[in-house]
């Protein structure tokens, strides 16, 4: 009945990604009222939601980051006031990625 955790386990420099790699979207958020009034029930976890559901949430957050609710302050403040050097943190977190694996 409560939502899976997910979990980057690569370095992920994304305003919704929490420094431990923990993905930060409503819909991974366990169910009922937010109790900061900022997510409304019917956008958090239920128990209908798919591993595809959830797929598509996370791909929707990585091209689409939500700066105003982050889980990284400084990865949503670089995105808001110099783009092309976020870009290049997030590129270089990638090369970092794929030298590991």
């Amino acid at each position: 009945m409560m939502p899976p955790a997910l979990r980057f386990v690569s370095d992920m420099w994304h305003p919704n990604v929490y420094s431990d790699g923990t993905v930060c979207i409503s819909i991974l958020h366990p169910p009922g009222e937010d109790q900061y009034g900022y997510e409304k029930a019917n956008e958090r976890w239920s128990p209908v939601q798919t591993v595809e559901s959830i797929m598509i949430s996370v791909i929707s957050m990585l091209s689409s980051p939500n700066d105003e609710s982050p889980a990284n302050i400084e990865a949503a403040k670089l995105l808001r006031e110099s783009y092309p050097e976020f870009k290049k943190r997030v590129q270089r977190c990638v090369r970092k990625s794929l030298e590991d694996f």
